[in-house]
């Protein structure tokens, strides 16, 4: 059995979610954000490593020297590649985020367009009920008028 939710508190519901989902998108974009520059800073530290190799290597580099730090640089590209993966699954999440939050905005505005139509039809139908009663109390003046004229 479904249970129909009053639209009052069906706005408010989506209120909340889209609060809840736009609150989740800012934690996601601050993620990827973060997940974004730790990759720039390997990325950096991996070009001034490497040129430090490069002008050590034009003065001259014992091999076990070289070695070590060619070692090192595919350490490096190792974490940059994690990092690049975890960038990309926090640009991922951020998309479904975005899509989610998107999702429940145009759920609360449908929401509340259901809201003004049911209050512009509120309005008509009393505007009809005030101009109806208004009518019946002019016709029971002018029969009342008319079974007891005045001399």
């Amino acid at each position: 059995m479904t249970r129909k939710l009053p639209l009052g508190m069906l706005i408010d519901l989506a209120h909340t979610q889209t609060d809840d989902a736009a609150r989740r998108l800012g934690a996601l974009q601050s993620a990827h954000l973060n997940a974004s520059q730790k990759l720039e800073l390997l990325l950096q530290y991996r070009q001034d490593y490497h040129d430090q190799l490069d002008a050590l290597m034009r003065d001259g580099l014992p091999s076990s020297q070289w070695r070590n730090y060619r070692n090192f640089l595919g350490t490096l590209d190792g974490a940059i590649e994690q990092q690049r993966a975890i960038a990309a699954q926090t640009e991922s999440r951020l998309d479904n985020g975005r899509v989610d939050w998107q999702k429940q905005k145009r759920r609360l505005s449908s929401f509340d367009t259901l809201a003004e139509r049911v209050r512009a039809q509120e309005t008509m139908a009393a505007n009809k009920r005030e101009q109806r009663d208004s009518d019946e109390r002019a016709a029971r003046k002018f029969f009342d008028r008319a079974s007891h004229p005045t001399l």
